[in-house]
């Protein structure tokens, strides 16, 4: 190979290196994996979909979600992730399942703080996002679940969506018959709740890039 070849191809290579897209990594349970709907219904693909209009080849969407997941089980899988995909931003919405089984609060923030620390160790951003219960679990629980979110958000120092479910939470005509999750034509109000809240993340790390 000539030199003006071999210069032209490492050109090349550094240039695709430095426009290669960054990638949103969402972490979460069914609802965000798009649990009883097609792929292309679910918010995390929606959100794709809004960031190509915008930004085309700058984002990236991984949806790493699996239905069931606890945020034990999270915790779990989130180191191979990170290593595999290494994001620049990670939506961490888990917690609800925690929630929906009783299981004890302070090993959900717990499992979420460690999250949170092994995201800031990868040079990540997080947005976490709360869900909230349905109110037969009790006032007391309930509210004590909600604010888990809030006080890992104050003591880590991330940004917080309260509710992945703000503005359809109350409206049963746009949930699918179990109650708990969302039918597509819900899909495009949840995506306008993570846009609010990742905006000024997008911001921060294209700086950064």
């Amino acid at each position: 190979m000539s030199l003006r070849k071999f210069l032209l191809l490492l050109c090349f290579m550094i240039s695709g290196t430095a426009h290669a897209a960054q990638v949103i990594l969402v972490f979460g349970d069914s609802l965000s994996a798009g649990y009883g709907l097609a792929a292309h219904q679910a918010w995390p693909d929606l959100l794709q979909q809004r960031l190509d209009a915008r930004q085309p080849k700058k984002w990236q969407v991984i949806n790493a979600s699996i239905s069931g997941e606890t945020s034990a089980g999270g915790l779990t899988r989130l180191p191979a992730a990170l290593a595999q995909y290494e994001p620049a931003i990670v939506i961490l919405a888990l917690g609800a399942n925690d929630g929906l089984r009783g299981l004890p609060l302070t090993s959900m923030q717990s499992n979420l703080g460690a999250m949170i620390a092994d995201i800031k160790k990868n040079g990540a951003r997080t947005l976490l996002v709360g869900t909230r219960l349905p109110p037969n679990y009790g006032i007391a629980y309930t509210e004590k679940f909600q604010q888990s979110f809030v006080a890992l958000a104050h003591q880590h120092h991330v940004a917080l969506l309260p509710s992945l479910l703000t503005g359809i939470e109350t409206r049963s005509e746009l949930f699918q018959a179990d109650g708990l999750h969302p039918i597509a034509a819900a899909e495009n109000q949840v995506v306008e709740n993570i846009w609010g809240a990742l905006l000024p993340l997008l911001t921060a790390a294209s700086r950064k890039h």
